[in-house]
């Protein structure tokens, strides 16, 4: 999404979260190459589906979402509520026949684009306002619907003449979101609000049953919450007072986490999301326009889109408008765009005195520093040596060459290493990161690539608690 038109918070106190939350919205809308044909857009709206409850007993996936949060609302405040979701529409394509009538076809070819099925998204915006004051007790319950409906576009060729049509149809969605506060026990006037958005949609799998794909029109896809206060102030979830940890540990948050999102560091507004954010999210700057796939590197994304063939780009202009938008944002990007998103510096130390001298005025007998070789370089530090250096774990040496046993410990963000567990290995180096801690290189005994691995010095890093020490060979 572009944002180079700063929001007017005055006329909208949603504006600036409401830009992280169309990120929220569309995350894996239609993913990269951005044709409905790839495998990974088979599978799609991971995030925030709100299936109906006849489904999600038979399913992991679930029907509401619970947020949870704590806020200040001074004297006469409101509190004004924004559910947003997508609601899937089927769409087919049909080929005029030579009778005037149309037939249901799987691709309709066109000088500029492939039209083929696919479930579209359509944005649905569900507001709520009330003083905060009525929300103690039981609350504000407020029902929708979306009723069911059928739509059909045109298809004409370059010469304007009429090819086809397409047909979209939009399976009826009900749901409600309920507001409630209670006080809490604390020095300040503070309430625990309770915000439920839940799927009351009444559809069912037939006899024969049904797969995701038959859900989905039925579902609240992407679904999250925007909360606002006219007057007062939420807390943060992630770092609250001291006075309110407790309170803030007790708030239960399922299937979406609060976090603030006012503009300006303003803590008047909250994002409860299917994806944890921080604090204050934000889109770069630089970022150049909406490409559906948040998880991956705008840079990355557009070189590889301007790269498609034309033939995948005709695919793609005819998956989706927004695939199209995509295609377009990659084909026509100026240079000077592409290059700003290699990278970019927030922040600057500033500089209140003397800094710490250059290398070339180091005095050259200063021992163990060497101005010529890089901080990076095991060579600058002659203090510490991977192949000699030992250390002792359980009352005994290792170092390179000792035999040892792999327990790697829960905590490790790499579950591959968890199959290695009991299996024994070779220290190849002992290792020391720049904040003190000790890494140890190994090899795993029995693996047919050891000679290769030890030849790349590509190995498997371990912490000391997480290896016993065996006999050596």
């Amino acid at each position: 999404m572009t944002t180079g038109v700063l929001p007017d918070e005055t006329a909208d106190p949603f504006a600036t979260a409401r830009q992280v939350a169309d990120a929220v919205l569309f995350e894996g809308y239609v993913l990269y190459p951005y044709r409905a044909s790839a495998a990974k857009n088979r599978l799609r709206w991971q995030f925030g589906v709100l299936v109906p409850p006849a489904w999600g007993t038979d399913s992991a996936e679930h029907s509401f979402q619970r947020t949870e949060c704590l806020m200040e609302p001074r004297s006469g405040a409101r509190l004004s509520a924004e559910l947003r979701f997508l609601h899937a529409q089927r769409r087919t394509v049909q080929r005029l026949c030579p009778d005037g009538g149309f037939e249901t076809v799987e691709e309709l070819e066109l000088p500029d684009r492939v039209l083929v099925p696919w479930d579209e998204g359509a944005e649905e915006r569900v507001t709520l306002e009330a003083d905060v004051s009525k929300l103690t007790g039981e609350g504000v319950t407020v029902p929708f619907t979306r009723p069911a409906r059928e739509e059909t576009e045109q298809v004409h060729d370059a010469e304007g003449r009429l090819v086809g049509r397409l047909v979209r149809r939009c399976a009826q969605l009900d749901g409600r979101v309920r507001l409630t506060a209670t006080a809490i026990d604390g020095p300040y006037a503070t309430l625990r609000l309770t915000a439920t958005v839940e799927n009351t949609s009444g559809w069912e799998p037939d006899a024969a049953g049904a797969d995701r794909t038959a859900a989905l029109p039925h579902c609240l896809v992407g679904a999250h919450l925007l909360l606002g206060l006219s007057a007062g102030s939420f807390l943060s979830m992630t770092d609250p007072p001291e006075w309110a940890r407790s309170a803030v540990a007790a708030c239960r948050n399922e299937h979406a986490w609060p976090v603030l999102a006012g503009a300006d560091g303003r803590s008047d507004v909250l994002l409860s999301a299917p994806i944890i954010l921080e604090d204050h999210p934000a889109i770069a700057p630089e970022s150049p326009g909406a490409l559906y796939d948040a998880l991956e590197i705008d840079e990355i994304l557009a070189l590889r889109t301007a790269a498609l063939t034309d033939q995948e780009k005709r695919e793609a202009r005819g998956t989706d408008p927004r695939a199209a938008e995509v295609i377009e944002l990659a084909d026509t990007m100026p240079p000077e765009v592409l290059e700003r998103l290699h990278g970019a510096v927030r922040a600057l130390r500033e500089v209140t005195g003397p800094g710490p001298a250059a290398p070339d005025a180091l005095e050259p007998d200063v021992p163990g520093l060497r101005p010529d070789t890089p901080w990076w370089d095991p060579e600058s530090d002659r203090s510490v040596d991977p192949v000699r250096d030992r250390i002792t774990v359980d009352g005994r040496s290792v170092g390179a060459g000792s035999r040892v046993l792999l327990r790697p410990g829960r905590r490790r963000t790499d579950a591959q290493d968890l199959f290695l567990q009991g299996r024994t290995a070779q220290v190849e180096a002992v290792l020391h990161d720049v904040d003190g801690g000790v890494h140890l290189a190994v090899t795993v005994e029995g693996d047919p690539g050891v000679d290769i691995r030890r030849e790349q010095g590509r190995f498997l890093y371990f912490q000391p608690d997480e290896i016993a020490p065996l006999e050596d060979a």
